[in-house]
């Protein structure tokens, strides 16, 4: 009997070292930066800008900007927690090359920029990436923000403050509890963690036109997550999954098309309501 009750505090004690390892490194497990500085010239990439934007506390935080042509709106693209902006250069290649603009901040601690990311240093910085948008003189109309992953839940909070023209999310998660919650289902991770970005709770008082994209087979954030923030989102709104796609390959089976044609439609149903709006002669 003392033997069982030994191992039985034995796994008690292993289980409560792992938990606490799992809350002290809990941001480590969620974000995983490249900290390589790359110029978008490094990368190949024409036409696009460097900037260095100062957060509150002094952070440098670097971005790459391509000004979009008269008449195009500029994607502000809010990026996963995993790798560097030049690993998405493809992402501004194709967008840049359909004529929008792009703003692609890099969370701190990612690609040369300062500090160390968490869910508050990353919804601050957005908006503050939003504002300088604004500052050179782009209007709330013409910001189409774009949440790829992790982003997603940044990109809600945002456009839930902010004035957009568009939300685009890329691989939603209801909160990212619930994401940890299946990969770590005997952790109580609804205590445990500090960043949670809790997606549904900020969906409704967004009311910019929104696009929901999501791999059927998205291993990483089940597409039935995607459905759900879909689902709580107001009008008007757009779903498109990708039967075979996984979570961040369904640009191979036609996603590029689906978000531009989006943005198509969505400006010029923007262009339309204005035209109605206006006084007659």
């Amino acid at each position: 009997m003392m033997l069982l009750v030994k191992i039985g505090l034995g796994l008690v004690a292993l289980y409560l070292a792992v938990a606490t390892s799992a809350f002290v490194m809990q941001r480590r497990l969620i974000y995983a930066p490249d900290p390589r500085r790359m110029s978008p010239a490094e990368a190949g990439l024409a036409n696009v800008e460097e900037l260095v934007l100062t957060a509150a506390n002094g952070d440098r935080l670097i971005a790459w900007y391509g000004a979009a042509p008269p008449g195009q709106p500029t994607i502000l693209y809010l990026h996963g927690n995993g790798g560097a902006l030049e690993l998405r250069r493809e992402r501004i290649r194709k967008y840049m090359a359909a004529g929008r603009g792009m703003l692609m901040l890099a969370w701190r601690g990612y690609s040369g920029s300062d500090g160390n990311p968490s869910e508050a240093a990353n919804v601050a910085d957005a908006k503050l990436a939003y504002t300088a948008l604004v500052t050179q003189g782009i209007k709330p109309a013409d910001i189409i923000v774009y949440g790829e992953s992790l982003g997603t839940g940044v990109a809600v909070q945002l456009a839930a403050e902010k004035p957009v023209g568009g939300v685009i999310l890329d691989a939603p998660y209801t909160s990212l509890v619930d994401v940890a919650a299946l990969i770590y289902p005997w952790l109580p991770v609804g205590t445990l963690m500090l960043d949670r970005y809790e997606t549904l709770a900020h969906i409704g008082r967004v009311h910019a036109p929104l696009l929901v994209v999501q791999g059927e087979a998205d291993e990483i954030i089940p597409v039935s997550q995607g459905r759900a923030v879909f689902a709580a989102a107001n009008e008007p709104k757009e779903i498109v999954t990708f039967p075979g796609a996984g979570h961040a390959d369904h640009y191979l089976y036609g996603s590029y098309e689906a978000i531009q044609g989006w943005i198509d439609r969505t400006r010029a149903a923007t262009v339309t309501s204005s035209a109605a709006a206006r006084p007659g002669p």
